[in-house]
């Protein structure tokens, strides 16, 4: 992927959203319901955009509401998007579906994380599971100093040596990252990314992996300490039409068994065997 960093004024970006999501001018502008003339003046900043327009090309251009905000500051617009923190009032409606998500998942583990893998809450069985993985005591987690779940996966003295099967987890890993930088096009992401390339032996994107050596319809990761091991699958859910920063961001991460051994431990883990 491209490392060039997104550009500051808004006729540079918004022709860098175009160009990174492989349209021409034409296919925008027909997209976006406005004349080609009008979009090229607006890329070489000849015309200025009004709001309602800066926010109909970003709709059509897929822009994370985050990266919306930055278009409109750099029109000279105030941002319309806001970011709440998770916890506060503003997003009661939301909390309870979090907690019912993560309680419904129970004995299984299921982790509230944001849009960088960091963990920012987890149900009982979750902060077992981390329990077990880190040798710690079953703790909720820190959200002023969340674990980043990307980092752990990847580096060597963390959770990669209990993974038997770390590699194919690590590639199907990375490309999500990948695909996430893509989309969003900001430079935290990006380095998040490069970061997670960076440690020892992580498997390039353009690895290969076959459908015939997958042995089943998903990637089962493989975990083995201490005589326990456990065979598991996760789903990744987000929540439908955001009109806040943080909700847009936020995934819930659910860990299923894929045997009857997996379940089995989870179930004792449940009752405090």
């Amino acid at each position: 992927m491209s490392r060039v960093a997104s550009p500051t004024g808004f006729a540079a970006r918004l022709r860098w959203w175009r160009e990174r999501r492989a349209l021409s001018q034409l296919h925008l502008a027909l997209a976006a319901g406005v004349s080609q003339r009008h979009l090229g003046f607006l890329e070489l900043g000849r015309t200025a955009p009004s709001r309602e327009m800066v926010l109909r090309l970003a709709a059509t251009l897929d822009v994370p509401l985050r990266e919306q905000n930055g278009l409109l500051l750099a029109a000279g617009f105030a941002p319309i998007w806001r970011e709440t923190r998770l916890g506060a009032p503003d997003l009661a409606i939301v909390e309870q579906a979090l907690d019912f998500i993560l309680k419904q998942q129970e004995p299984y583990p299921a982790f509230v994380l944001d849009r960088r893998w960091h963990l920012l809450r987890a149900n009982q069985a979750g902060q077992v599971f981390v329990g077990f993985l880190t040798g710690t005591p079953p703790a909720a987690p820190d959200p002023e100093r969340p674990i980043n779940l990307a980092d752990a996966l990847m580096a060597p003295d963390a959770l990669r040596p209990l993974i038997r099967n770390w590699r194919e987890v690590a590639l199907y890993f990375v490309r999500g990252v990948r695909a996430d930088a893509l989309a969003d096009g900001t430079e935290a992401t990006r380095a998040l990314l490069d970061r997670l390339l960076s440690y020892p032996d992580a498997p390039p994107v353009s690895d290969l992996a076959l459908p015939e050596d997958a042995g089943g319809p998903v990637l089962t990761m493989e975990i083995g300490k201490d005589g326990t091991a456990l065979r598991l699958f996760t789903t990744l859910a987000t929540l439908g039409a955001p009109f806040d920063v943080t909700t847009q961001e936020i995934r819930v991460e659910c860990f299923f068994p894929a045997d009857r051994e997996t379940a089995d431990v989870f179930a004792a883990w449940a009752k405090g065997k």
